[in-house]
């Protein structure tokens, strides 16, 4: 009976130590390389709110949401606000993904979606001006919407 009780608390608590599980993710916390492989330097943008939207090139969802966040990032061309664009997938298939696009997009390469905690694409994080996430969604949202408009401009505002 101990046994199995000990059997049962291992698989509800997992192997992570649950500090590290409830940790909370900070913009310094995201690691990406541009599309040359070099590691991109992500705190060069900390004074800026920054949006970083998770896809892939199969996910159509993350498909239908880039014209949305293309709009919503021309739209807020002149506020302090970055759009980044990251995915797991290959130098090489981001690269040829871009290259048939017209989006005017910061194509970034993630080695590690598990490390932010991403379970599904699309995903959008965003980061306040200080690199405290303050929104994260998981699913296509419509980056043209009021509401979404007005959850952007409550983070560029925020202090």
């Amino acid at each position: 009976m101990i046994r199995y009780s000990f059997m049962l608390i291992v698989l509800l608590l997992g192997c992570t130590p649950s500090r590290e599980r409830n940790k909370a993710i900070e913009l310094e916390d995201v690691r990406l390389t541009d599309l040359s492989g070099k590691p991109f330097d992500i705190s060069k943008y900390k004074g800026k709110t920054v949006l970083i939207n998770f896809w892939a090139t199969w996910c159509k969802p993350c498909l239908q949401e880039m014209p949305l966040l293309a709009i919503a990032q021309h739209q807020l061309r002149d506020e302090p606000i970055v759009f980044l664009f990251a995915s797991n997938e290959t130098l090489e298939r981001i690269t040829r993904f871009k290259d048939k696009q017209t989006f005017e997009f910061n194509y970034f390469h993630l080695g590690d979606l598990e490390a932010l905690n991403i379970q599904a694409l699309p995903t959008t994080f965003i980061f306040d001006r200080n690199g405290n996430l303050k929104f994260s969604e998981t699913g296509f949202r419509d980056w043209t919407s009021t509401e979404s408009k007005q959850i952007i401009s409550k983070i560029i505002s925020s202090l």
